[in-house]
């Protein structure tokens, strides 16, 4: 029997929806998961798999297919799927029957469906190890050897061939977990030379699995400007230095330089934006400070560089015309997620096909460190439900996860 059809749909997504709703009733935050690393932990246990913790935070799942086969342990190379485990700072309204026990804390991102299709994933792979073991026993049994095809007999179906190991990792939502997990020198000691790693995606069809070769996903810069004014009562408002007009000025010049930046080559988009502004105290006094928050979204150092200087000018004149100082910071942030194209056709075909993404699109993630450490490719699944991401409201149906647990089977057992 086809491995691919083990279990039927229904049990996966009996499964699926179990470890799903599990995991979003106990939503955590950045590096502080201990309820969810004990949940995850819980399930890799009692698998046929080596539980381990590379770095904080991070808990990590090897399977030994090579020991299954009579190799030596260890020897060929490895395949990484990747699940992420923290949520956001959200009150959920999404009225689930199975909504957060955490208030003030919500999975509206759908990282626990990221894990439930990464810990499912994990099940089945520790079903094709027992089987692969059990096999090779027989054979020795019959014959004192491994086991292999009998003499006139069906050709044996997939099997994995191909050491895999299961990253569920911290912090994607904040400081990019994934750069600690690749620092920890994990994939080098178990010989990883490929990542693979799934997004929910409320725009795309319902089940449908999308990705692109090259540019994906944007880099991601924090922008933060601080001005420095003068305060004084608006009757002597001569007097004072404002740094709320400061502020405003400038948000309105670099957001037009940097859509005049995008207009000029739509092959490398830049988008900056600012979603929050403080200043001031009352409201009849020349405001002293200032502080304007967004982010910059690019694809290359090329247009980061670009759009940076031309942010910092829009900064300088908008602060000198009211006599304010200031001071203008760009986070590192995270890198572009770039789709390993030699990688991304091995994978489309071992799928059957992904419906391509027509361009990048500008939101931020870290799978992109896993990405500048090994090859690496990135899916979207749809949801078809058009609820954004991070928005209190935000579900899907369990159905989903078994077209992702599936795109996993597919992509481990094409070896």
């Amino acid at each position: 029997m086809n491995p691919l059809s083990v279990p039927s749909q229904e049990a996966d997504l009996a499964l699926l929806t179990r470890l799903r709703r599990d995991l979003h009733r106990i939503p955590e935050l950045d590096f502080d998961l201990p309820e969810t690393i004990a949940y995850v932990r819980g399930v890799l246990e009692g698998l046929s798999c080596q539980v381990f913790s590379p770095c904080p935070s991070c808990v990590c799942a090897y399977f030994d297919v090579d020991a299954a086969l009579g190799r030596p342990a260890g020897s060929g190379p490895a395949t990484a799927i990747r699940a992420d485990m923290d949520a956001l700072p959200i009150c959920e309204q999404s009225g689930a029957s199975f909504a957060s026990e955490h208030p003030g804390r919500m999975h509206a991102c759908g990282h626990d469906g990221h894990m439930a299709m990464a810990l499912a994933a994990a099940c089945w792979v520790s079903e094709q190890v027992e089987a692969l073991r059990a096999g090779r026993a027989a054979g020795a049994g019959a014959g004192g050897g491994p086991a292999g095809p009998a003499e006139g007999s069906e050709p044996s179906e997939p099997a994995l061939t191909r050491n895999v190991l299961f990253v569920f990792q911290p912090a994607e939502e904040t400081t990019g977990g994934a750069k600690i997990v690749c620092e920890s020198g994990v994939f080098e000691r178990r010989r990883v030379d490929r990542i693979f790693g799934f997004h929910l995606w409320p725009d795309l069809p319902e089940g449908v699995v999308a990705s692109r070769p090259g540019a994906l996903l944007a880099r991601s810069s924090e922008t933060t400007l601080t001005v420095r004014g003068v305060s004084s009562h608006i009757a002597k408002h001569q007097e004072g230095r404002d740094a709320l007009l400061s502020a405003v000025r400038f948000v309105c010049a670099a957001d037009k330089a940097t859509a005049a930046l995008a207009a000029e080559d739509p092959e490398d988009p830049c988008l900056l934006k600012f979603g929050h502004m403080a200043s001031g105290s009352v409201r009849n006094a020349i405001a002293a400070d200032a502080v304007v928050e967004g982010s910059l979204r690019v694809f290359s150092e090329q247009m980061s560089e670009r759009a940076r200087a031309a942010v910092r000018a829009c900064a300088e004149e908008a602060c000198a015309s009211c006599g304010c100082a200031f001071d203008l910071h760009f986070s590192e942030g995270y890198p572009p997620v770039v789709n390993n194209r030699e990688l991304f056709a091995w994978a489309e075909e071992a799928l059957g096909g992904v419906e391509l993404v027509p361009e990048p699109l500008l939101i931020a993630e870290d799978f992109a460190f896993y990405q500048q450490h090994l090859p690496g490719v990135f899916f979207l699944l749809g949801t078809g439900t058009g609820i954004p991401l991070h928005a209190d409201t935000f579900n899907f149906n369990e159905r989903v996860l078994v077209q992702g647990l599936n795109a996993y089977r597919r992509l481990l057992l094409a070896g």
